[in-house]
Order: C-alpha cells, then sequence, then structure tokens
C-alpha cells in the first residue's frame, strides 16, 4: 500500500496513529468503491491539502484494501501546490482547502478532455482552532476583532486589556505572544483570512488571501509544521486545522453574544446552511461559506476541503478510477473513515447527494 508522505516526524507519529486505527477498522474487506463488482486497477497521485493529510492517509487505507489492485498515493504540501500540480498535468487529483478561482478553472489540467473542466467536491469539513500553548492557560476566550489584532500585530501582550476583558477571572501572563502562521500557499490561511475579512474588517484590513498578507510574527509550512512550532514556542498562538490541534488548548470563539466551543458539528452546520458558489457549472460545488453565522454553537471558522478532478479525463481509465475514489471519499464509508482519523465532520445528507451527483458525471 501507498499512503501519505508528510513532512514532520510529529506528523508521521499521528499518520501511523492513524493508520494503526483504520487498518483495524477495515479488517473485513469493504464493498467495492466503484459500486460494481468490476475489478479496478492503476495508480492515482494526488497532491494538496495538509489539512485532509490524516483523512487521506485513512481514505486510502480504506480503498486500497476494497481494490488491492490499486495504489494511491498523496503528497500533503498544501492546497496551493495541489492546484498547480493538478493544473500542471503532475496530479491525477489535487485536495484543496479553497475551491479553484475562476482564473484556475479557465486553465484546465492536460490530464482533463480538451474543452471540458475541472470540478470542485467537498469532501472534508472541519473546524479551524485557535490553537495556543500558554502554561497554565486552560480556558481563553476569544472574538474576531481580538483575533485579528493578536495576528496582524496590534495586540502584542497575553495580558492585553482586549483580551482580559473577555476572559474575567483567568490569570492572562504579562508575556509577549508569540504569532504562528503558514508560510506557503495555504488553503487554511484562506478560509482565516475569509472569517476575518468577513466579522473584523475594521482591524484586518487585508482582503482574503492564500498567503499570509501581514509581515508578522513567525512562519511555518503546512499545518504539521505550524502545530511543531507552536508546542516547541511557550506563549505561541495559531490558526490549525482541528485535527492539527492536538495537544494544545483551543480558544472558545465570540459567535453573536455568545462564545461557541470548537466542534466538527458546528462547523458542519454552519456549510449546510451556506449557499453554493454561483456561476460554475451545475457539478462545481463550491460553497460560498456563510462566514457571519450566528446559530447557537455554530463555528464559522470553518474550512471546506475539496477534491479537485477533472469532470472528464483524457485517459477513460484514469477517469473511472478517479470517480470510484471520489465515490468513496464521499460516500458513507469514506465519511466515517476520514472523520474518525481525523476529527472532521462527515457531509450531510444533502451535501452529500448534491457530491454523489457530481460525482456520477465523472468520466
Amino acid at each position: 500500500m501507498s499512503f501519505t508522505r508528510i513532512g514532520s516526524a510529529a506528523a508521521v507519529a499521528v499518520v501511523a496513529a492513524v493508520l494503526l486505527s483504520s487498518c483495524a477498522s477495515n479488517e473485513s474487506p469493504a464493498p467495492a468503491a466503484s459500486g460494481s463488482t468490476a475489478a479496478l486497477s492503476g495508480t492515482l497521485n494526488g497532491i494538496g491539502s495538509s489539512a485532509q493529510a490524516a483523512a487521506e492517509t485513512a481514505w486510502i487505507s480504506g480503498f486500497q484494501s476494497a481494490n488491492s489492485g490499486v495504489t494511491v498515493n498523496y503528497d500533503p504540501q498544501g492546497s496551493g501546490a495541489g492546484r498547480t500540480s493538478f493544473i500542471a498535468g503532475s496530479a491525477d487529483f489535487a485536495g484543496s482547502d479553497a475551491a479553484l478561482k475562476d482564473t484556475e478553472l479557465a486553465t484546465p489540467s492536460p490530464l482533463c478532455k480538451s474543452g471540458t473542466k475541472a470540478i470542485d467536491l467537498p469532501v472534508y469539513i472541519s473546524p479551524i482552532a485557535i490553537a495556543y500553548n500558554v502554561q497554565g492557560l486552560s480556558t481563553l476566550k476569544l472574538d474576531a476583532d481580538t483575533i485579528a489584532g493578536i495576528f496582524k500585530g496590534t495586540i502584542t501582550k497575553w495580558n492585553d486589556p482586549k483580551i482580559a476583558a473577555q476572559n474575567a477571572g483567568v490569570t492572562l501572563p504579562t508575556a509577549k505572544i508569540v504569532t504562528v502562521h503558514r508560510s506557503d500557499d495555504s488553503g487554511t490561511t484562506f478560509n482565516f483570512s475569509q472569517y476575518l475579512a468577513a466579522n473584523a474588517s475594521t482591524v484586518w484590513d487585508a482582503p482574503a488571501s492564500q498567503t499570509f498578507p501581514y509581515k508578522t510574527g513567525d512562519a511555518a509550512k503546512g499545518g504539521s509544521g505550524v502545530a511543531a512550532a507552536v508546542k516547541a514556542a511557550p506563549n505561541s498562538i495559531a490558526y490549525l486545522d482541528e485535527s492539527a490541534a492536538k495537544g494544545l488548548g483551543i480558544a472558545q470563539l465570540k459567535v453573536g453574544s455568545a462564545y461557541s466551543t470548537i466542534s466538527a458539528a458546528g462547523a458542519s452546520d454552519v456549510v449546510e446552511k451556506s449557499p453554493f458558489e454561483t456561476g460554475r457549472a451545475a457539478n462545481d460545488l463550491a460553497v460560498a461559506i456563510d462566514r457571519t453565522n450566528t446559530d447557537a454553537n455554530a463555528w464559522p471558522l470553518v474550512l471546506v476541503s475539496y477534491l479537485i478532478v477533472c469532470n472528464e479525463y483524457q485517459d477513460a481509465a484514469k477517469g473511472a478510477l478517479v470517480k470510484a475514489y471520489a465515490s468513496y471519499v464521499a460516500g458513507s464509508a469514506g465519511q466515517t473513515a476520514g472523520s474518525t482519523a481525523a476529527g472532521s465532520a462527515p457531509l450531510s445528507s444533502a451535501v452529500a447527494a448534491k457530491v454523489a451527483t457530481a460525482i456520477a458525471t465523472i468520466k
């Protein structure tokens, strides 16, 4: 079997644990992921989102257990690298925490049949954590303006009045805040900055971007790199896919007039209530996340991660293999495996049905 390649020792340890649980859960062969009895064979190469890494490991394990003639490789270089590689034709599919831009849709992969475009398939929903490493600080509440000030560099001390006002009775250190952001082109950064642009525009005066927009703090590559940096740096804070934030404190997020605790259910509910982007093909399911959702327990600081694939491949056999893999990933078995491995939210039944309809169009 061929599994994800992760770039840090810490990530390898996490993925090893995932593999053990994933393999245990797949001791009984699963039904053929293609939905038929036809044997599948061949190799798929994917590049992309580091947030998807743990889920991809579980998906690959489950899919290959059901299809012994198939090898799936996934390299979590980051969302930007995934989209670039897919468009260049060096990856059969991409994992990305941001849907393809219009300019990217206009430049299809050479793997796609001439005259056709790529499509975005939402397969992974996860809350983004505001994760911190501050000794003795077991609870932390933050609103969007304060988060924006911390990462922009205008709030520099842990006992700043804006933080203290939201954390009555909590002893905050006088220490300097160490922020850590992604150094690479990142869908997690895009979702984080999109949330702040929508909810803290008077502080966060940069548009949503896949590269961190301010020259502040420390930087690290990939979610695993950011997590390792925060764990190594006292008094630090970062934004991370929740799957990468294990072992760190996670702040509560002010949503409306109350504070929400991070949850996959709160993230999933926001996504289900959000519309799809307009002006795209019917089978391109890019989600226009409602970042201003204020429902009780909502978590609008959420990322939707996509499989980006050709709607129609030049190589029909490759198309059939991609279709089978996507079907497994978005199906109930794949969603259960991914959520167990990564703590992500399974697709709601309504979203899953739309994704299945889109996958059926892949050739």
